[in-house]
């Protein structure tokens, strides 16, 4: 971890919200921070005093369900925020975050934030709807763990990673098999099972850590239906 002390060097990020107004009034009220690969940005449990904002990198988002057992809910990328709950009221992080590349986060302290959205409602609408538009997988997970068999769990899993944003970073690479498992709720040999079966009935292409959808009509339908 490794901290930026000229506040100057977060707008050479090409970023939207960087270069917003209501931003630019934050100068004195936030703090540049770069994790390495694998670091810790924040724990469950924790006190939450600040907002955090990804300026540049790629963040796993999971639960610690047990000792060493967790659920994988979400993937942060380049402009999403992290722990913006904290501005509402909530003292205690709910979820915790690890760096899966070098990772460039923005800790805006919660109060200059939220003052910030006061004053500025447009801003305000335009970035809070930015931080909900997860809700769907939300409730996605919520139906993964409740309904699904483990197929159908891993399909939505795989479908998840898999999108545009994700495979231009090359997400495949950052993630182990039990990551994988972690974001379907399931074993790590049964994901592993489970996608070499898919890989059979050439529904994926597996290559190295790579996992490529070849039939994505077929891996909606298990999806849906598992």
């Amino acid at each position: 971890m490794k901290e930026l002390k000229n506040s100057g060097q977060i707008n050479s990020v090409e970023n939207e919200f960087f270069t917003s107004e209501g931003f630019a009034k934050l100068s004195e009220h936030k703090t540049q921070i770069t994790y390495l690969k694998g670091e810790n940005i924040f724990k469950q449990g924790a006190f939450a005093p600040y907002v955090i904002y990804v300026v540049k990198g790629l963040v796993k988002v999971y639960l610690q369900t047990g000792y060493d057992k967790q659920i994988n809910i979400s993937l942060a990328k380049t402009g999403d925020f992290l722990a913006f709950s904290s501005i509402f009221g909530e003292n205690i992080h709910t979820y915790s975050t690890q760096a899966l590349k070098d990772s460039v986060i923005c800790m805006i302290e919660k109060e200059s934030l939220k003052q910030i959205l006061i004053d500025n409602p447009e801003f305000a609408l335009e970035i809070t709807s930015k931080n909900y538009k997860n809700e769907g997988h939300l409730f996605e997970i919520i139906k993964n763990i409740s309904y699904k068999q483990m197929r159908g769990k891993l399909a939505s899993g795989v479908l998840y990673l898999s999108q545009n944003v994700f495979l231009k970073e090359d997400i495949f690479n950052y993630l182990t098999r039990q990551d994988i498992a972690d974001f379907a709720s399931i074993s790590t040999e049964s994901a592993i099972k489970f996608l070499k079966e898919l890989e059979k009935e050439k529904v994926i292409k597996l290559k190295g850590k790579n996992i490529e959808i070849l039939d994505s009509e077929k891996l909606e339908s298990i999806s849906r239906n598992g």
